[in-house]
């Protein structure tokens, strides 16, 4: 299980962690509404066309994305209008790094939802102190400042609001993945998402042509960030379940440091070293990796 845990994530995390970058790019020519509806609207085509390759045609596959109208319009809020909305206005006034570590709240809101709508999902024991580790590795990686003035303690906390949406979807995705597939659930998710936004990112079209930069940017949103993250995340969610979903969280930080050292030309810090030693070790405690390989050890133990 660990084995197939692992890869994933660290894929999904990569995608992910390069998101940021695109979105903080992207908010320069247009409004957050727009960018996102657009990114919702771009993914849902390849997403369509490899359910309606999996699924036996396009009438089938339009016939099960409104069969399932109800779970495409809780995902597409919770899973992808609210929460990237809320990013992008974020990062309208804070680096795309510091939305990075503020969507590593997304464990904790997990866990304390868990407590209450989703008891097999409660965090104990040595998962949760992997969830400490990881918060303590992300403050070392990045800092804990999230910037000087009160726009940026407002950025800060959209992105943080958007933790607790996707916390919430995840642990409803978790229970939608058991009866219906994961593709169709990332399709509907892109599909009922952009119906909820477009209206609102139709009113916000830019009055200027936008540059290349950010329209290369939303093509990468939309066809890696979304598409390809959709299908991961149901992936991951159906096999591993919701709380080791969002340690994912964790490994997005890394991946940004790595983005800009080598993309960028920024320097390495031996903070950022220290935190990703401590992101990783969070990981494996919380994921259940190293508690699952202590427990394989003693039951082979003479």
């Amino acid at each position: 299980m660990s084995q197939r845990y692992l890869p994933s994530v660290f894929l999904l995390a990569a995608v992910w962690g390069a998101s940021y970058l695109f979105i903080k790019v992207g908010v320069r020519d247009l409004q957050p509404p727009t960018l996102m509806a657009a990114r919702l609207v771009i993914a849902f085509v390849p997403l369509f066309a490899y359910l309606s390759l999996t699924r036996g045609g396009a009438r089938r596959a339009a016939r099960e994305l409104a069969g399932v109208w109800r779970e495409g319009l809780a995902l597409g809020l919770a899973n992808a209008a609210v929460p990237f909305t809320l990013i992008a206005w974020g990062e309208k006034h804070i680096d795309s790094g510091v939305a990075g570590v503020a969507q590593a709240s997304v464990p904790v809101f997990t866990a304390l939802l868990a407590f209450r709508f989703k008891p097999s999902e409660r965090v104990t024991g040595a998962r949760l102190v992997g969830i400490a580790f990881g918060l303590v590795g992300v403050g070392v990686l990045t800092g804990i400042d999230p910037g000087k003035g009160w726009w940026a303690v407002g950025g800060t906390l959209l992105v943080v609001l958007s933790s607790l949406a996707y916390a919430a979807g995840g642990l409803y995705g978790q229970t939608r993945t058991t009866t219906v597939p994961g593709p169709v659930l990332a399709t509907a998710t892109t599909l009922y998402g952009a119906l909820l936004l477009l209206p609102w990112g139709l009113v916000d079209l830019p009055t200027h042509p936008p540059s290349w930069k950010p329209v290369a940017s939303l093509l990468a949103l939309a066809l890696a960030g979304t598409a390809l993250a959709q299908l991961l995340l149901f992936h991951v969610l159906r096999l591993h379940g919701a709380a080791k979903l969002a340690l994912v969280t964790y490994l997005m930080p890394p991946f940004a440091v790595f983005y800009g050292a080598t993309i960028l030309g920024e320097p390495l810090r031996w903070s950022a070293l220290g935190g990703l030693v401590l992101i990783l070790l969070g990981v494996a405690l919380g994921s259940g990796v190293v508690g699952l390989r202590r427990r394989a050890l003693l039951r082979t133990a003479p």
